[in-house]
């Protein structure tokens, strides 16, 4: 399927390029069935309030009853948000997502008694109970991560209330997500001659990596525009985002939502700090980088509108989907015959859905169901979406493994760790075309993309975490997010981050107004973070033999069976130290080395 001219309705793409629903559930029917068969497991676990202390036996079956219902409930909520994300407009599946999200915040309430009673359970009883019912065992890393947040857990009645409440902490995503995707339309982009190009979310970052330069103006100017007259319902939003963080983290007795946010994953403070301090620490390679973009763009002012434009001209740059699809499954080859034939059943057998189309939700993601793991692509025959296709495959092998090694409980990995193996994925991607050639042109093409990553995910990512830091940090002293504060705030780390080389344009001062990940509760240094342990694992990989290559499929089979953390140093990569970050930004000056004297 060749690049669109316009954007298509779904139904004018072929099935084979969508992804297939019915793995799930049949019919909307059948979602319908099981929706109810939740309802009557929700009932019967609220049954067992006041219990958990009575037999192991009792224990045991409560917990195992909540494995269920948490399996159906994931399984009830993939089909309903991948038939919504198809086409965001359709009403019917708007519907679908906001009763099973109602049904989640049941679901909470109905068990919130569980964490208050364990929590008064003595360890001495939970030891008896072991011995009583070895099956029980098994839950024991579960019963200690909940029993270690003691302090930060209330009273039953507390307890049912903040679930209740969940259901409204969600409402800033679901409005960000229906304003943007469904309801916000652009102006086209006009290019150099005067033809119009069809603008939005998902087309934006084609056009952006445009060689026209008056094409990628246009579409920075409209985009913005469109952005800029919402300024105020947005700031508004992102502003509901950062409170709710704050009212749950001090209901729980957290000092700051930050802590309340890696103490879910398991992840020092530091960790994040740590991060920041060391990319401010080499911000002198990104300003480098910056001034070997002005010149080699041979611009008078290097604006950000010209951030993704083409550093290396004369390389053909289209790679249709199929083409895509066979070099990411042959840069994997290192991982081994089992990595590839779970990539092969992925590529052939509709776990992806290709293409943009009209409604269709912007940019890409992979939700890990159990049947399989689902992509959502907005593939547009370029090098950025061969490597996010490579990136959410890494992601789905990540959920493939982790879904059938471990068990219900343990299955599920957290997020600081879910960003390496899809970032893996790409470093492997680029050291495989790189071998593939000897042309200096095109070598340089490629350096240039894998300097884009860097810049894009270890520096940009990171100042949207410390823009993320100094949001809750405003509302914190008491501040009012207004739209002109958080312009001016992310204005200057855009300036501080670019360097003196950069245009930081006034519309750039909107861009945390288009970032999904914004509401996503401290996600985005993960991106970071899992940039430079991914690119330190790839190196690994490469080099290490079997054994390396063994350690990381054990690693992506271990769910959260062990604190992300050590999960990482069994793969050979030590997270709790800045060295990985520091070892990253380093190949990435090497890289800046080599570009240089390509292009001499």
């Amino acid at each position: 399927m060749s690049k669109q001219k316009s954007i298509p309705q779904r139904d004018a793409i072929p099935q084979e390029y969508t992804w297939n629903t019915a793995d799930l559930y049949p019919t909307d029917e059948a979602w319908k069935e099981e929706f109810q068969t939740l309802k009557t497991l929700t009932a019967q676990l609220e049954g067992y309030a006041g219990r958990l202390s009575e037999s192991a036996q009792t224990l045991y079956d409560f917990v195992t009853l909540e494995q269920q219902a948490g399996e159906m409930l994931s399984k009830l909520m993939d089909y309903a948000q991948r038939k919504s994300d198809e086409d965001t407009r359709v009403a019917a599946y708007q519907a679908m997502v906001g009763q099973i999200s109602t049904q989640y915040v049941e679901l909470v309430r109905a068990t919130a008694f569980e964490v208050p009673e364990l929590l008064a359970l003595p360890e001495e009883r939970l030891e008896e109970f072991y011995a009583q019912l070895p099956e029980l065992t098994l839950y024991r890393r579960y019963f200690h991560n909940i029993q270690r947040r003691r302090p930060h857990t209330l009273s039953q009645a507390e307890e049912q209330l903040l679930a209740a409440a969940g259901e409204l902490s969600q409402a800033p995503d679901d409005i960000f997500s229906k304003l943007t995707d469904a309801d916000l339309t652009f102006p086209d982009a006009v290019d150099v001659e005067g033809q119009p190009h069809p603008l939005s979310n998902g087309s934006y970052t084609l056009l952006m990596s445009s060689p026209d330069r008056a094409l990628r103006k246009s579409a920075f100017e409209n985009l913005y525009s469109v952005y800029g007259g919402m300024k105020n319902t947005l700031a508004a939003t992102l502003a509901a985002q950062v409170k709710q963080l704050q009212f749950f983290s001090k209901a729980r007795r957290y000092p700051s939502a930050l802590a309340a946010s890696l103490d879910g994953t398991h992840v020092p403070e530091e960790v994040y700090h740590n991060l920041i301090s060391t990319v401010r620490a080499n911000l002198d390679k990104m300003h480098r980088y910056v001034r070997l973009r002005k010149k080699l763009l041979g611009v008078d002012e290097l604006h950000m509108y010209d951030v993704y434009a083409p550093m290396v001209s004369g390389v053909e740059a289209e790679i249709p989907y199929e083409q895509a699809k066979e070099t990411v499954y042959q840069a994997v080859a290192p991982l081994g015959e089992e990595y590839q034939a779970i990539i092969r059943e992925a590529l052939d057998n509709r776990w992806i859905d290709v293409y943009e189309n009209v409604g269709k939700r912007s940019g890409g993601y992979m939700s890990g169901a159990l049947v399989h793991p689902y992509i959502l692509l907005n593939y547009q025959d370029d090098l950025d979406s061969m490597f996010t296709l490579a990136h959410e495959l890494g992601h789905a092998v990540h959920s493939y493994l982790s879904n059938r090694t471990q068990p219900t409980v343990y299955r599920d990995y957290v997020i600081f760790v879910a960003e390496v193996a899809s970032t893996c994925n790409e470093a492997l991607l680029m050291e495989h075309l790189l071998k593939q050639t000897d042309d200096k042109r095109r070598r340089a093409w490629l350096i240039n993309h894998f300097l884009e990553q860097f810049k894009g995910t270890l520096y940009r990512q990171t100042m949207f975490a410390e823009f993320e830091l100094r949001m809750g940090e405003l509302a914190a002293q008491g501040e009012t997010l207004t739209a002109e504060l958080l312009f001016q705030e992310y204005k200057a780390l855009n300036e501080a981050y670019f360097g003196p080389d950069m245009v930081s344009d006034p519309q750039i001062a909107l861009e945390w107004s288009r970032i999904p990940h914004f509401y996503y509760n401290y996600y985005v240094f993960q991106y970071a973070t899992g940039y430079s342990a991914a690119i330190a694992l790839a190196n690994r990989i490469l080099t290490g033999g079997p054994q390396a290559v063994q350690d990381y499929l054990t690693f992506l089979s271990g769910g959260c069976s062990q604190d992300p953390i050590d999960l990482l140093k069994g793969a050979g990569v030590d997270m709790a130290s800045p060295q990985p970050i520091q070892d990253a930004l380093d190949q990435f000056g090497r890289l800046l080395d080599e570009m240089e004297e390509l292009l001499a």
